[in-house]
């Protein structure tokens, strides 16, 4: 085999890997990274998880870059109350977010002193142990921890800080069809579709968090090679997206 076509088979080899990564990506798992904290205690900053792209079929925004090969949705299976799912943040179409989906399409959504009322219902939340975690500036914060169940039975865990900051009131609105209303779980550190991520359509959903595959706490010092292994969250490794 001559130089020529020994760099002919190196290439087809990395054009073969490249597709075979893009056909993976885009129609059956891409893995994301948790960039910020408005899914504690669920997700924590550093994890990395898996999304079955799948799940509710797919959409130009299931395509590297949402090239807009196609309109709509195409195998099609709506998401149900409760899922964690990663969408493309409606006011650009570009940046991904990641919430957990409360309001259904039709469904009427309040928030009262801090208490989720769905189609009229005040959803059913227990106390449990505090949460602690560090804020930006490395000071540790307590946050009261619930188990909220959703109307369907799904439960989770949610933080509040009080049931009296900015986002605990938010007046009843209805939820389009089409479209689905989504909170985080860290109630009152997220942006959702209380703020400025409004209403998300069922076209900018990219898929369902399925399992974490890594984690690890970003507060270690990179620079230390030594401490690279304390950085690792071990008991956090393949653990399932609830």
């Amino acid at each position: 085999m001559d130089r020529e076509e020994s760099l002919t088979d190196t290439i087809k080899t990395v054009v073969y890997a490249v597709l075979i990564a893009v056909v993976i990506r885009s129609l059956w798992f891409e893995p994301f990274k948790i960039p910020s904290g408005s899914m504690y205690p669920t997700l924590y900053v550093g994890d990395y998880l898996f999304v079955s792209k799948y799940t509710y079929g797919y959409s130009k925004h299931s395509l590297p870059w949402s090239i807009p090969l196609f309109e709509g949705r195409i195998w099609a299976d709506a998401p149900k109350r409760g899922d964690v799912v990663v969408f493309k943040y409606p006011r650009d179409n570009r940046t991904d977010f990641i919430k957990r989906v409360i309001g259904l399409p039709g469904d009427k959504i309040k928030i009262e002193e801090g208490r989720l009322y769905i189609n009229g219902q005040k959803v059913k939340r227990r106390q449990i142990e505090d949460f602690v975690m560090r804020n930006d500036l490395g000071i540790a914060e307590r946050y009261r921890q619930y188990v909220e169940t959703l109307p369907n039975g799904v439960e989770h865990r949610i933080l509040e800080i009080s049931d009296h900051e900015t986002q605990d009131d938010f007046v009843e609105v209805e939820v389009p069809q089409g479209s689905y209303f989504m909170m985080g779980d860290n109630r009152d550190r997220s942006d959702d579709s209380r703020m400025n991520v409004g209403f998300v359509p069922f076209e900018n959903l990219i898929g369902r968090a399925r399992f974490l595959f890594f984690s690890h706490n970003d507060e270690e010092a990179w620079y230390k090679p030594w401490t690279w292994p304390k950085k690792i969250r071990w008991s956090r490794l393949f653990n399932k997206i609830k």
